[in-house]
């Protein structure tokens, strides 16, 4: 509808700019509560009316009485306390509905977005709150890239923080390995899920222990002698296990931007040296803070947050700043970059502070979203905080911190799993993931299990199908089933997940829009191999190619008006892209994409195409199917839903 409202609005503004003093933006449109009262309705009368203080109503009618002929609209009319109603000719939209399959009204607002996103600590193994970050930021990159925005997707690896030094500790301390002994460990990530847990337990009852800890730190930070390879050694390794998990739910990165090398290039340093010179950070000399290099705090005028400690290291919010800047280009120096994996012919980089001549650069946004969930909102306040006071207002209101609510798992799904409950956590409604305490459920267990339960549901259904396809779709379907599960509720609501609720094939599940996209196909398929109509005669159809197509009021009254909507509805994609990401709101794409599934298998079920003996009717309907398809299909890509060849 975007593209039918942008061509309205130009002329509407054109014949009512002389006698009004509006903006193209003041022309804004609704939809009517029923088809019959028209398709787009116009709300500027309430928008002047405030400004001159007349009645709606009477505004109305006298800006239509202005308005020439519109492109695309048949009549109009005033309704209710103010509204213009526009009807559409509705040959003519269904003709530039069939034009534009495959395209986007949308255009890119800003030259270069950065999401930032996943951004787990490499020291054990994913969870399931990980798997709700990667989903959300993989979203949004596919909802930025379909817009037309140029995005850069970046996983930022904290290998120098005291979660990876835990571990290093373990393994140095409590196993007594070397980076040799390590090798033959099949799982290592699953291996340091358990040594980490188990670290950071002996780590609080031997108070001893922090004085070795402290040193590994400090070897860690500098690069230095054995802790400073094994840190590397874990990092890395557990680093490409993470990858590999994202991978199965289809999230990938362009860059792995990481805090080894923030150090080794000492970013840090020059952030500090502009902070201080604007007056962004003050040094305090006596109090709590005394030694401190501290912020004060806006709308907190009796507070400050700690920048860099009176030790001399640097807070993990002095870091941010600095990486802050890095992304939008302003500390005017890069990273250097070495190849870390290849992922189906792309490259994904690594950045390193050793010199090389690859030419390489990546940051310098002009938007940056940062997922991250809900509890870290107020340190993502205290760095855009740190932007303005640096006085780069511009920047500070294109940060954009995209939280979101923890996921727990139901008692259900928690003994499914085999996940141990203990005997007071039993009457709890839902269970929280702790890495430290090592508990919850791993990402990789979780989506075995639910590829396992996929596949004997495929194996169900189409016990003829080879082994191998039916292993591809149950990870195809396994895939949808979590993604959609993580994007249908609200970002700001607690997700608890459950395996049945998830894997439905019917209610708003992945699994029903996947089996409803895979029906659609199943239609083509046959009309093809009944009728020899190909993929490719739809889509010269579509392009207006071939026979003239009967118009729209050949189809009975009732059927007219479910075409319509069907067909309207569908229009709405773009506008519900663009929702989303102006909300951070996914669950509007995810809802969008259910009601069009079944807005289409509730009109296929009515009116069938393939038994339609009227030629006319049937090609209608074969078209209207055909741009349900394309427009389902882009809204799954959008959220990364596979659709599988058959279920």
């Amino acid at each position: 509808m975007i593209a039918t409202q942008e061509r309205l609005r130009t002329a509407l503004y054109g014949y009512l700019r002389d006698s009004y003093a509006i903006a193209p933006e003041d022309i804004e449109f609704g939809t009517p509560p029923h088809a019959k009262m028209g398709d787009l309705s116009l709300t500027l009368p309430f928008v002047t009316a405030k400004k001159t203080r007349t009645n709606p109503r009477q505004l109305a009618q006298e800006m239509m009485s202005k308005l020439g002929p519109l492109p695309g609209v048949v009549r109009m009319e005033v309704a209710g306390a103010g509204f213009i109603n526009f009807f559409l000719d509705r040959d003519d939209f269904f003709a530039g509905r069939r034009r534009a399959v495959g395209t986007t009204a949308l255009r890119p607002s800003e030259r270069k977005v950065i999401v930032e996103h996943t951004n787990i600590n490499p020291n054990k193994a994913a969870h399931i709150g990980h798997l709700r970050n990667a989903c959300l930021g993989d979203t949004l990159v596919r909802c930025l890239r379909f817009k037309g925005e140029t995005v850069e997707t970046q996983n930022y690896i904290d290998d120098t923080g005291v979660q990876v030094v835990d571990v290093v500790f373990g393994i140095l301390e409590l196993e007594k390995k070397t980076i040799a002994d390590l090798e033959s460990i099949r799982r290592f990530d699953f291996y340091c899920w358990d040594l980490y847990a188990r670290t950071a337990a002996f780590l609080e009852t031997d108070p001893a222990a922090q004085a070795r800890k402290a040193e590994i730190l400090q070897a860690i930070e500098h690069g230095r002698g054995p802790e400073g390879a094994m840190a590397r050694y874990v990092s890395r390794r557990i680093l490409r296990a993470h990858l590999a998990t994202m991978k199965r739910i289809g999230a990938s990165y362009d860059v792995l931007p990481c805090e080894s090398s923030i150090i080794g290039l000492k970013f840090w340093d020059k952030a500090f040296a502009l902070l201080k010179d604007k007056k962004a950070i003050h040094f305090v000399e006596d109090g709590p803070n005394a030694g401190c290099w501290v912020m004060k705090l806006e709308d907190e005028a009796d507070k400050e947050k700690i920048i860099v400690r009176s030790s001399g290291t640097v807070t993990y919010v002095g870091k941010d700043i600095a990486y802050q800047m890095w992304k939008f280009g302003l500390l005017e120096r890069d990273f250097y970059y070495e190849p870390f994996l290849e992922d189906e012919g792309r490259t994904v980089w690594i950045s390193t502070a050793a010199e090389n001549d690859r030419g390489l650069h990546f940051g310098g946004g002009t938007r940056v979203y940062n997922v991250i969930d809900t509890r870290q909102s107020y340190l993502q306040k205290v760095v855009v905080q740190g932007l303005r006071a640096l006085q780069f207002g511009a920047q500070a209101e294109k940060s954009v911190h995209f939280s979101y609510e923890m996921v727990a798992l139901s008692p259900r799904s928690m003994k499914e799993m085999g996940a141990a409950i203990a005997a007071e956590d039993a009457d709890k409604a839902f269970h929280e993931v702790s890495g430290r305490k090592g508990l919850g459920v791993k990402a990789d267990d979780l989506l075995d299990r639910l590829v396992e339960k996929a596949l004997a549901e495929v194996d169900k259904r189409n016990p003829d199908q080879p082994a191998e396809a039916r292993a591809r779709t149950a990870a195809e379907i396994a895939r949808g089933a979590l993604r959609y599960f993580m994007l249908k509720f609200a970002r700001n609501s607690l997700i608890i997940f459950d395996f049945d609720e998830a894997l439905s094939f019917e209610g708003e599940t992945g699994p029903y829009l996947q089996y409803t996209a895979v029906r659609l196909n199943s239609i083509f398929r046959k009309l093809q191999e009944r009728e020899g109509t190909t993929e490719a005669e739809i889509e010269r159809r579509l392009r207006g190619e071939g026979p003239q197509l009967a118009p729209l009021d050949i189809l009975p009254p009732e059927e007219a008006a479910d075409f319509w909507e069907l067909l309207t509805f569908g229009a709405r994609f773009d506008e519900d892209v663009l929702c989303s990401i102006e909300a951070l709101e996914f669950s509007h794409l995810a809802k969008f994409a259910f009601a069009l599934a079944q807005k289409c298998n509730g009109y296929y079920h009515k009116y069938p195409i393939l038994s339609e003996p009227d030629a006319g009717r049937k090609a209608l309907r074969i078209l209207a199917v055909a741009l349900v398809r394309d427009v389902l299909v882009r809204a799954l890509e959008a959220m990364g839903i596979p659709v599988p060849e058959r279920m």
